[in-house]
C-alpha cells in the first residue's frame, strides 16, 4: 500500500445552518463576481439589498420549512463519509475527504488550514456539480485558489472540472426515475411525462461562453437513454426545464414552471429529477417538494411525483470513487473523460481554460 496521503476537497454551495446564519449567506452569495457580473461597488450595495430582504421572505421562509436551515452540509457529509470509506478500501494511498463549501462554512480559508494539518502530500479536487458553470466550480476553484496561495499551500493537485455524462451519475438517476415512473404510472394508470430540472441561469451568462446548459442538456439525454435501457421504452416522453429563476434578466428556458404548464394543458402527469443536484436541499425538499407542487395543483396539474437525487446512492458514490482513482495522478484540470468535453464555442471551458493558463 502506498504511503502517500491524499486529501479529496469536495466542493459545493453551502447553505445556512440557522436563521442568524441566513442574511450572511446570501451576502456572500451575491457578493460573488460570478454571480452579480458588476464592479465591486454595486455587488455589495446589491448584495446587501438582496440579502436583507430575501432573508426575511423568499429565502427566510424556505428555509423555514427546514427548520431555519439547509440540509446540504449534513447530506453532502454522507456523501463525503462514504466516499472516503471506499477509497480507502483501494489500497493507492491514505485518503481523508474534505468538505469545502464556497458562500457558508466550511468555507476555502478553514478547509485549507485542515488540508494542511493532516500534512496531505497531494489533493483531488472534485466538485459535487457533475455540470460546470463558470457560477459554481469556477467561483469555487477561484476561492480555493485565492485561499492556498494566501496560506501558502502548494501541493501537487488534481482538479476534476466535471462529470456530466458518468456512469455512475447518468445510471443512478436513471434508476431513480424509475422507480417513481412505475409508482406513478400504477397509481395514476398512465404514462407520465419525464421533467429533468436542472438550476437556471441568465441567458447572458450561457452566452458568454458558460457551458453550463450544453452540459445540462448532454446529462439529459444520458440519462433518457438509461432510463430507456433500463424500462424498455424506446421514446418515453420527456423535457429538459430550469427552474429558480429570479430577477429582471431573461433567464434560459424553458422554466420549471412553463414546463408543468405543458404538461397540464396536455393532460399528463410529471416524474420529476433535479438533475444537476447531487443531493437534496432547499431546490429540492422546498422549491420542488412543496413550491412547485403547489404551483402544479393550481394548474389543475393533480399528478406531482419529485424524483430523489443521487446522494448516497451505490452507482453515484461508485462513480466518484473511480473518477478520484482514475485523475489522482494527472496534477491538471480535467473532465471525467480526460479530454476537453465542450465543444470549442464555449470558451469557459474549465479544462481548456485552466491548463492553458498553467501552459503559459
Amino acid at each position: 500500500m502506498s504511503d502517500k496521503k491524499i486529501a479529496v476537497v469536495l466542493l459545493n454551495l453551502g447553505g445556512p445552518d440557522s436563521k442568524e446564519s441566513i442574511k450572511p449567506f446570501l451576502f456572500n452569495f451575491f457578493m460573488d463576481k460570478n454571480i452579480i457580473r458588476a464592479p465591486i461597488f454595486v455587488r455589495y450595495f446589491v448584495a446587501k439589498l438582496i440579502s436583507i430582504r430575501r432573508s426575511k421572505r423568499e429565502a427566510g421562509d424556505s428555509y423555514k420549512e427546514l427548520g431555519d436551515k439547509s440540509p446540504l452540509l449534513e447530506n453532502s457529509s454522507k456523501q463525503a463519509a462514504l466516499l472516503e470509506e471506499k477509497l480507502n478500501t483501494q489500497n493507492n494511498g491514505s485518503y481523508k475527504t474534505f468538505i469545502c463549501m464556497r458562500y457558508w462554512h466550511p468555507m476555502s480559508e478553514e478547509v485549507v488550514k485542515q488540508v494542511q494539518d493532516w500534512e496531505a502530500d497531494e489533493i483531488v479536487i472534485l466538485p459535487l456539480y457533475p455540470q460546470f458553470s463558470t457560477t459554481t466550480t469556477r467561483s469555487s476553484l477561484q476561492e480555493w485558489k485565492k485561499e492556498t496561495s494566501k496560506l501558502g499551500l502548494d501541493l501537487p493537485t488534481s482538479t476534476i472540472c466535471c462529470y456530466p455524462w458518468d456512469d455512475g451519475f447518468i445510471n443512478s438517476c436513471a434508476k431513480n426515475i424509475l422507480e417513481v415512473y412505475n409508482k406513478a404510472k400504477e397509481e395514476i394508470g398512465a404514462v407520465p411525462r419525464i421533467l429533468l430540472s436542472a438550476h437556471g441561469l441568465p441567458e447572458k451568462i450561457i452566452e458568454e461562453g458558460d457551458p453550463y446548459q450544453w452540459q445540462c442538456e448532454q446529462s439529459a439525454e444520458a440519462i433518457i437513454k438509461a432510463f430507456s435501457k433500463l424500462s424498455g421504452i424506446e421514446d418515453p416522453d420527456w423535457q429538459i426545464c430550469y427552474q429558480s429563476r429570479v430577477g429582471p434578466l431573461k433567464w434560459i428556458g424553458p422554466s420549471t414552471e412553463e414546463a408543468l404548464q405543458k404538461a397540464a394543458d396536455d393532460k399528463v402527469g410529471v416524474v420529476i429529477l433535479p438533475h444537476a443536484f447531487t443531493q437534496e436541499h432547499v431546490e429540492t425538499l422546498v422549491e420542488i417538494e412543496i413550491e412547485y407542487r403547489e404551483e402544479a395543483e393550481k394548474m389543475g396539474l393533480h399528478d406531482f411525483y419529485r424524483v430523489p437525487t443521487v446522494g448516497t446512492s451505490e452507482d453515484f458514490m461508485n462513480g466518484l470513487t473511480k473518477l478520484v482513482l482514475d485523475n489522482q495522478d494527472k496534477k491538471k484540470t480535467v473532465s471525467n473523460t480526460g479530454v476537453p468535453l465542450c465543444p470549442n464555442d464555449f470558451k469557459d471551458c474549465c479544462m481548456r481554460q485552466s491548463n492553458s493558463s498553467k501552459a503559459a
